[in-house]
């Protein structure tokens, strides 16, 4: 059930109660703001920046993070102030209310030459027991990468074989202008409407390719009703960040609201085609009933999705009285009120069902207007629920995985970590090539894939170890193409050449071969 926290500016559009799952036990975790141990007010920005970076990091590295729409709720529903730093006591008060295995709080401090320190702690709710504390200190002005530095610490902390490498975690974020980060930190803290629109304005002018700031910004927008600006502004979040589902939801909730239901069809169809949600399949056949279509299916499919919720049933309902089939309309009908007893509109179109249609006073021509009810938008997306479906596949596919035979699973992991990197999710990938390699070590492919991302990590020593591995095990074109970049960064033009001749007579339709020949003729021809 959807329900929206009161008090919380900066949270998402709509909320969702946050729930456990048994599937889940031992990786869902929540991050709290850390305590300014300074005294000085003007950082206290700082401390919602820790659970920003760890959520992204430790949900790229198999955990399930508490975002902090679920976070706003439980401390609105507890009564707590939205900036309280809870004691221990309340702190496993909120951690049982959102069933985390682990909670991860923290403080920090900063110096008069601007070094800042940050420790954090981590708290096995299970066992209650408290962790050993992680320290990492830096200069405030770095202060992404630190929390980089200290998301990984974590994750160790969390998970001693955690073999994802640091420069992984450094490099996630390694574009990011520092001004652009505080900005978008200092608008998830905006204490007015205003103040939040500064601030993520702010932050997308001086980093555009920033998505999380595009995100919050669009949603800032679809929340005072400026709905051409967040359509236009959740249109900017690239098709393969994570955060693109619910971008693409409320963009065609935006484009819904303006009557343009063609270009809302088209964006609810990009989610139920990645992830079928109910709410996202409802919304996707709402907006074709009112282009006409017959969107029977669709809400058929929101029902058996989660026969739980009496609005799919009263738009299945709809959509069968649409089509003349009264019956089905009534069983459909039957349902909602089983549901939600009290409800006027579809007690309404009970009875107007039941009751004889009126005689056609044209006998000749078929009477076309509907007379009933509109289909009901679901005006909510649940993050947690995306994040819980995608974990607990994430779940199957492991158990599935685990019953291949080595080489099978390997390459069904290599696969896997292919997409990730070409979605530019590296730490994702590097987790499941290195999964691929200690399921079969003797994998080509997979020490081309670590290759790969050792190359993007920016350490040449040890992506050209990866290639040569891979080389050496099967010659194959993306280990030769590794090769290639790492001649290229080094100058050595004609070893680089040879690279591709190499991979192209391995691959000729490799899609990789015509940008690294491009790179290295513009290097001859600029040399010359």
């Amino acid at each position: 059930m959807l329900v929206a926290a009161s008090g919380a500016l900066a949270q998402d559009p709509a909320q969702t109660k946050p729930a456990g799952s048994p599937g889940m036990h031992g990786r869902l975790l929540l991050v709290l703001p850390f305590a300014n141990r300074t005294n000085a007010a003007g950082l206290n920005w700082i401390g919602e920046a820790f659970p920003d970076i760890l959520n992204r990091r430790l949900n790229s590295s198999g955990y399930m993070a508490i975002g902090r729409g679920d976070r706003l709720y439980a401390f609105d529903h507890l009564g707590l102030p939205l900036n309280l730093q809870p004691s221990r006591a309340m702190t496993i008060r909120i951690a049982q209310m959102v069933d985390a295995d682990y909670v991860i709080f923290g403080s920090y401090t900063v110096d008069q030459n601007q070094q800042l320190t940050a420790t954090a702690e981590i708290l096995d709710l299970p066992a209650l027991r408290l962790g050993a504390n992680v320290t990492e200190t830096g200069p405030q002005t770095q202060l992404v990468t630190l929390l980089d530095r200290l998301a990984w610490k974590v994750a160790k902390e969390l998970d001693p074989q955690f073999a994802v490498d640091k420069q992984t975690f450094l490099v996630a974020d390694g574009d990011l202008h520092a001004d652009a980060f505080e900005q978008y930190i200092q608008g998830l803290g905006a204490n007015t409407p205003d103040e939040q629109l500064t601030h993520l304005r702010a932050a997308v002018r001086l980093d555009p390719q920033f998505a999380p700031a595009w995100l919050q910004l669009g949603l800032a927008y679809f929340r005072d009703q400026e709905f051409p600006e967040a359509a236009a502004t959740l249109g900017r979040m690239p098709t393969t960040d994570p955060n693109a589902l619910q971008a693409d939801f409320y963009r065609g909730m935006a484009l819904f609201h303006m009557g343009n239901y063609r270009e809302a069809e088209d964006a609810f169809a990009f989610d139920s085609r990645r992830m079928a949600l109910p709410e996202v399949v409802n919304n996707q056949g709402v907006a074709a009933s009112r282009r006409g279509k017959d969107a029977t299916g669709m809400f058929r499919q929101a029902v058996e999705a989660d026969p739980r919720d009496p609005d799919y049933h009263f738009n299945l309902a709809v959509s069968l009285a649409r089509k003349g089939d009264t019956s089905g309309a009534l069983d459909q009908l039957q349902e909602t009120l089983k549901l939600h007893p009290s409800d006027a509109e579809a007690q309404a179109f009970e009875a107007q069902l039941k009751t004889p249609p009126p005689a056609n006073p044209d006998p000749g021509h078929a009477i076309t207007d509907w007379q009933g009810p509109l289909e009901r938008i679901k005006a909510s997306y649940s993050d947690t629920e995306v994040r819980q479906a995608a974990f607990e596949l994430e779940q199957i596919q492991a158990m599935r995985l685990a019953s291949m035979p080595a080489t099978e699973r390997s390459a069904a992991l290599v696969h896997e970590g292919n997409a990730f990197f070409q979605r530019g999710l590296v730490l994702e990938a590097e987790r499941e090539y290195r999964e691929a390699l200690a399921a079969d070590s003797a994998s080509a492919p997979g020490h081309a894939g670590l290759a790969a991302v050792w190359e993007r990590d920016g350490n040449p020593g040890a992506a050209r170890q990866e290639a040569n591995a891979s080389i050496r095990i099967q010659p194959n074109a993306p280990a030769y193409l590794v090769l290639a970049k790492l001649d290229l960064q080094a100058n050595q033009l004609t070893a680089a050449q040879q690279d591709i001749v190499r991979a192209q007579q391995l691959d000729p339709e490799n899609t990789g071969l015509k940008g690294i020949r491009q790179a290295v003729e513009q290097r001859e021809n600029s040399s010359q």
